[in-house]
């Protein structure tokens, strides 16, 4: 619902990426395994969408934030 996507399409993405080995998806729980090779394969878009996440969300460790 927050991706405005539908269910399917987000089940395909997560089975390409565990494929891949970046990350382990099971029953709408995911575990991020390699955020470098996720950030590597993403467009530029993603620096973009992770600065205005950390805008509505207050980390909840900050020093655990991304930091640019």
């Amino acid at each position: 619902m927050m991706l405005g996507v539908h269910r399917p399409t987000v089940s395909t993405a997560a089975n390409m990426l565990q494929q891949a080995g970046l990350i382990k998806y099971s029953r709408g729980q995911m575990q991020i395994l390699d955020a470098d090779g996720i950030r590597n394969g993403s467009c530029e878009c993603l620096e973009i969408m992770e600065r205005q996440f950390e805008k509505i969300f207050e980390p909840v460790n900050p020093s655990l934030a991304h930091r640019r």
